[in-house]
C-alpha cells in the first residue's frame, strides 16, 4: 500500500510540475490563452484587435499556424495588424489532418529564437500550438515525454494524431544517423 501511495504522489508531482509554470488567461479576443511562461504564450484564435494588449503585455512577436484557407484567420489582416502593433508576424501554416516536418523545423527555430521572445503562438484551437510545443520541450529543453505531454495537454493538446506525429518527430529527431528511426 505504501509503494501504491508514493507511486501516486510522484505521478501527482509530475503533472503539477509540468504545469506549474503555465496559468491560464483571459484576454479580449484570444481563445483559450495560456501563458507558459515569461517568454513564451500559447492560444487558440485570436483576433488582431488583440494584438496591441500582446504588445502591452510584452510580446515582440506572434507565430501564426493557421492556413490561409481556415475560416476566420484572416492571415493578411493579421500581418497587417501585428505590424501596426509593433510586432513581429510569422508565419508557419499547419494542416492538422497532414502536418509537415518542415513547419516543425521552423516552428522550433522561430520560437527558440531570443530576438521573437517573448513569442505569443496561435492556432484555432490552440491544439496545433501545443502540438508543436510539445517537440520544443522535448527536444530543445529536454523535458521527459510525460512532463511535456502534461503541459501540452494542458495548452490544449487533445487530437491524437497531432500527438503521435510530434513524437514521431521528436523520436526521428533524437534517433542517431543510420538507425533507421
Amino acid at each position: 500500500m505504501r509503494q501504491f501511495l508514493i507511486t501516486v504522489l510522484l505521478i501527482v508531482l509530475v503533472a503539477v510540475t509540468a504545469t506549474a509554470q503555465a496559468r491560464k488567461e483571459t484576454e479580449d479576443g484570444i481563445r483559450n490563452f495560456t501563458v507558459v511562461d515569461a517568454v513564451v504564450g500559447c492560444a487558440g484564435a485570436t483576433e488582431s484587435r488583440a494584438f496591441p494588449a500582446l504588445k502591452a503585455r510584452g510580446y515582440k512577436s506572434i507565430v501564426n499556424l493557421r492556413q490561409d484557407t481556415e475560416t476566420g484567420a484572416a492571415i493578411n489582416e493579421s500581418r497587417a495588424m501585428a505590424s501596426a502593433a509593433g510586432l513581429k508576424f510569422i508565419h508557419l501554416p499547419l494542416n492538422a489532418s497532414s502536418p509537415d516536418e518542415f513547419v516543425v523545423d521552423e516552428f522550433i527555430k522561430a520560437v527558440s529564437d531570443p530576438i521573437n521572445q517573448p513569442v505569443f503562438i496561435n492556432c484555432g484551437s490552440a491544439n496545433r500550438v501545443a502540438a508543436l510545443w510539445l517537440t520544443k520541450r522535448m527536444l530543445v529543453d529536454k523535458w521527459d515525454e510525460a512532463r511535456a505531454l502534461e503541459e501540452a495537454k494542458y495548452i490544449g493538446l487533445t487530437n491524437e494524431s497531432l500527438q503521435k506525429f510530434a513524437l514521431a518527430y521528436v523520436a526521428k529527431r533524437k534517433s542517431p544517423p543510420g538507425t533507421g528511426r
